[in-house]
């Protein structure tokens, strides 16, 4: 069968016709057609996901403006449609602005800022508009008004796919009670079956946002969320890219786009943490793949055969006997001082010495007898053949062979005999010495072939065998024996116009050991405010919460934050509940592709006294897990930012946050656990202890035993005592346990005026009550003791605090 494709060239003006029905389309129109991309591919979803947007926007506008958020939703039945409001108190949006923010995608000011926002594309609300348009046919109407504005001002618009911009149907100035603030409204093909997801929405968004809040009316529910502080997130600041975050494209863009000329001058202004020294740093190691590095060798010594004086001495005509010879002779005389000189070295020591001579002799070395010099004298160097100096019958390579077989010596194990050895040796040394470069300037690359080819060599012909680790150590001896060559780098201009050139200062950058982006950018709950969240909506028994410190991706710094709400009303039947954000914002739907869920699930639990069948998955039992990601560019699965991606960098800081948090729930558990034994021995003993006593007096014949003070022996408790004697009172603390106690004791006097005898105590009167407050620490096996005179018809009501209930006895 003839395919369409194969038929296009066979006719006349087909490719004329193709080409009239091709057209560019606006991001609109794209997502008219694939709203599920973010987050409107159901009624129920699309509902939530519309609150979510709204309810994002009006938190960050109120916080950008320094206003504790007040932000109301409601929802209306509307006939066949969902009538969807949202109102904030933030600091409105100007006339102008209005139709672009809700009327056009790819609208906002936060794209390219690096710092932690909610949303940064500008297509969350105008996607919510988008929806409900397509689905109910209707404007969105939306009421502004901005701080110290005399009225607000009304629009009814709806977004033109064709060419992305806002279609004002209604634009007037209105009236409004909120002094400042923003209003929305939407009608949308919806229902209600996503209830659940939306109530844990606004609950999730009140928990993270403590400084907010949030007031949520649907038509068969009403909640409302106040704000448990007023502490507002700590401001960011925008900060530059980091070198580790950018890509090659995006290099070559901000090459072209500096006005700076040096590379050191681009790095510094245009990335962050790059100082005069990281600078320094990131050229060195740019010179290093852009020019390599130039071979060290051992010079040989003035005795030796291969004579540099000799060469220089020939090599330099016309200059005076007296001046040749001394300018000879110095140089081979400071050679001996080296023990590894590179070709840039040698040219230094030259051009260093031809300045002296010249000074002395009143001749003059120019730049042709120098080159000529320096041509000779390194080939007396590197003992090259035809050098003068050098003889004629030498081996070409002896001195090359001898510097290499000590550097393959050294770095391979004595495993390797000295023929394997020497035939590497032997086999590199012509692969320098023939180099296109006689400076012998190379690559580690360049290095690293060199290697290959002698070590395959050597094993096909020698019957050795050289494995990848000898060849990559030798490599690695080769490349730190070579020295960085001192040449200019060359400027932006240059390196944005060669591909490999900007290639190679990535990599530099890279490779470059550089301090962590800064993390005035971003804006953790941080723990003390996210235990006050979970207390606010989780009546429990314990709280837990660990914020960790700053960690970077691909050049974004984040912060991992965790907490923890465990027992009480929680609810304790089938799996914990997670709870998952990015940047405050709960994520509600994906779930199971969320890198948090699969952190959490790869988690022990059982370690941290948690319940979980097979040892892997969400724990059982009473507990919530909370765990919030803050970043300038969070790694989101989807456009529709639902689930974080599973980033090596990011998971890990999620377990090591989650796995501090559970440090503590394990201690709490473990000692409620120990608490509960201790219960059931006192109760125990509570109950043979009375009937031993009775038994006991009635065989001795004696008084019944007051066993209080027993108990508390044998349980070895802090045993606090009430002793009388007329007036005088006396409260005795007896610590019968293995640690020091810091009790807090408030005797709650009536009927007389307690006057203190004694003891760092203090006497409080309210409401015809006297209350006797005493702290004190008492250590193992002491005692204290408070004395206060009260009348005889005094009653008292004792209350200690400091310790748990099950290590305490009271009789009092």
């Amino acid at each position: 069968m003839t395919s369409y494709q194969s038929q296009l060239g066979e006719g006349e003006g087909i490719a004329e016709e193709l080409a009239e029905s091709q057209r560019s389309i606006s991001i609109a129109e794209f997502f008219e057609k694939n709203k599920h991309m973010l987050g409107f591919d159901s009624g129920a979803r699309g509902l939530v996901t519309a609150v979510k947007e709204a309810v994002d926007n009006a938190l960050d506008a109120c916080e950008e403006a320094g206003i504790a958020p007040d932000i109301y939703v409601e929802i209306q039945e509307a006939g066949d449609y969902y009538r969807l409001i949202v109102e904030d108190n933030g600091p409105g949006i100007t006339k102008e602005q209005i139709p672009k923010v809700f009327g056009k995608l790819l609208y906002g000011s936060r794209f390219h800022a690096r710092e932690q926002s909610r949303g940064q594309q500008g297509i969350g609300i105008s996607a919510a508009v988008l929806y409900s348009q397509l689905t109910s046919g209707k404007p969105a109407k939306i009421t502004s008004r901005t701080k110290g504005g005399a009225d607000a001002e009304y629009f009814e618009l709806i977004i033109d796919t064709d060419t992305n911009e806002p279609e004002i149907d209604v634009e007037e100035t209105t009236t409004w009670e909120r002094p400042h603030g923003t209003r929305i409204e939407m009608e949308m093909e919806a229902n209600m079956r996503a209830r659940n997801q939306l109530h844990d929405y606004i609950k999730d968004t009140a928990v993270v946002n403590p400084h907010a809040r949030i007031e949520l009316r649907e038509p068969s529910e009403h909640m409302k969320y106040e704000r448990v502080t007023d502490q507002l997130p700590a401001e960011t600041e925008e900060i530059r890219p980091h070198p580790h975050g950018v890509e090659l494209g995006t290099l070559i863009k901000m090459l072209d786009a500096t006005d700076s000329y040096s590379v050191s001058g681009f790095l510094q202004n245009e990335f962050t943490r790059v100082g005069g020294k990281t600078s320094d740093s990131v050229i060195d190691n740019f010179r290093d793949r852009h020019f390599g590095r130039e071979m060290s060798w051992t010079p040989p010594k003035s005795h030796e055969p291969a004579d540099v004086a000799r060469a220089l001495d020939a090599a330099v005509a016309n200059k005076g006997a007296e001046a040749t010879a001394e300018f000879a002779d110095r140089v081979a005389d400071a050679l001996d001082g080296y023990d590894r000189v590179a070709h840039h070295e040698f040219v230094d020591l030259v051009d260093d010495v031809a300045d002296d001579i010249e000074d002395k002799h009143d001749v003059t070395f120019g730049s042709t007898v120098r080159e000529n010099a320096c041509e000779a004298g390194w080939g007396a160097v590197v003992g090259a053949g035809d050098a003068v100096g050098v003889d004629e019958d030498a081996d070409e390579y002896e001195q090359l062979r001898s510097d290499l077989y000590a550097v393959v010596d050294e770095v391979t194990t004595t495993q390797k005999d000295d023929a394997t050895v020497q035939g590497i040796a032997d086999r590199l040394a012509p692969k320098f010495g023939d180099s296109d470069d006689p400076r012998h300037r190379l690559t580690r690359d360049e290095i690293r072939e060199f290697v290959r080819r002698a070590a395959d060599a050597t094993e096909e012909y020698d019957d050795a065998t050289f494995g990848e680790t000898a060849r990559e150590n030798v490599v690695e001896a080769l490349w730190e024996r070579a020295r960085g060559v001192p040449d200019d780098p060359p400027n932006v201009t240059e390196i944005a116009g060669d591909r490999d050139a900007s290639s190679e200062l990535l990599d530099a950058m890279r490779e470059t050991d550089i301090i962590a982006p800064p993390t005035d950018c971003l804006s953790p709950i941080e723990s003390d405010l996210i235990e006050e969240g979970l207390r606010k909506e989780y009546d429990a028994d314990f709280y837990a919460a660990s914020t960790r410190d700053a960690s970077v991706h691909g050049g974004d710094p984040f912060i991992v934050e965790a907490g923890l709400a465990y027992g009480g009303d929680v609810e304790a039947e089938g799996k914990a509940e997670v709870m998952r954000f990015a940047n405050r914002v709960p994520l509600v739907y994906q779930r199971g592709a969320c890198a948090t869920t699969d952190v959490v699930k790869q988690i022990n639990w059982r370690n941290y006294n948690l319940d979980q069948p097979g040892g892997s998955g969400i724990p059982n039992g009473p507990v919530v897990i909370m765990v919030h990601v803050a970043s300038t560019n969070v790694p989101f699965t989807s456009e529709s930012k639902d689930a974080v991606a599973n980033v090596p960098e990011l998971e890990s800081e999620i377990e090591l946050a989650m796995r501090e948090a559970a440090r503590e729930l394990k201690s709490f558990l473990k000692k409620r656990r120990s608490m509960q034994q201790r219960r059931e021995k006192q109760d125990k003993l509570a109950t043979i202890l009375p009937e031993m006593a009775e038994k006991l007096s009635a065989v001795t014949d004696n008084d019944e035993l007051d066993i209080d003070d027993t108990l508390a022996r044998i349980m070895n408790n802090v045993l606090v005592e009430r002793q009388r004697d007329g007036d005088t009172v006396r409260l005795v603390i007896e610590n019968n346990s293995d640690r020091a106690a810091e009790v807090e004791i408030t005797d709650i006097v009536a009927g007389s005026e307690p006057v203190l005898a004694n003891g760092d105590a203090s006497v409080v009167e309210m409401d015809g009550e006297w209350f006797v407050k005493w702290s004190t620490s008492v250590s193992a096996g002491d005692e204290a003791a408070l004395e206060y005179d009260a009348g005889a018809d005094a009653e008292f009501d004792i209350s200690v605090e400091g310790i748990e209930d099950e290590r305490v006895t009271i009789d009092a």
